[in-house]
C-alpha cells in the first residue's frame, strides 16, 4: 500500500466485510433475544446494515475499484466474543444483557471507521463518496 487512494479503498472494503458479517450476527442476535423489544431492534439495525452494504458498494463503483476479499478483524474480534460467551451457556436475561452490550461495541466501531473513510473521502474531493458513507 503505497497511496492514500489505496489506503481509502482498503478501508471501504474493511468495513464492507464487516458489515457483511454484521449481517449474519444481528440475525442470530435477532434469534437469540428473549425480549420483542430487542428482537425489533436488531431486525432493523440488519435493514440498515444492509442498505450500508449497498452505499459501500456504491462508493467503490464511483471510484473505479472493485470489492476485494479484505477481512474485518475488528468486526471478527467482535463476533468471536459472542461465540465465546454461548460457550457459557447464559441464561436468556444475561445473554441479552450481553448482546445489548456487544451492539454497543460494534456501533462504536463503526462510528470511528465512517467517522474516518468520511474524513479520508473529503480530504481526497469525493465529496459523492462522503455523502453515500
Amino acid at each position: 500500500m503505497q497511496t492514500g487512494h489505496e489506503l481509502f479503498v482498503h478501508g471501504l472494503n474493511d468495513i464492507l466485510d464487516g458489515e457483511h458479517q454484521l449481517v449474519e450476527a444481528l440475525e442470530e442476535n435477532a434469534n437469540d433475544s428473549s425480549r420483542a423489544d430487542l428482537k425489533k431492534a436488531f431486525e432493523q439495525h440488519r435493514k440498515e446494515t444492509q442498505g450500508q452494504i449497498k452505499r459501500l458498494q456504491q462508493c467503490l463503483e464511483l471510484l473505479g475499484e472493485p470489492s476485494d476479499q479484505s477481512e474485518c478483524h475488528g468486526i471478527r474480534g467482535l463476533v468471536a466474543e459472542k461465540k465465546a460467551f454461548m460457550e457459557e451457556q447464559p441464561t436468556d436475561d444475561l445473554l441479552d444483557v450481553f448482546n445489548v452490550g456487544a451492539a454497543i461495541k460494534v456501533e462504536t466501531y463503526e462510528i470511528c471507521e465512517y467517522e474516518s473513510l468520511v474524513d479520508l473521502a473529503r480530504e481526497m474531493k469525493h465529496s459523492k463518496v462522503a455523502q453515500l458513507l
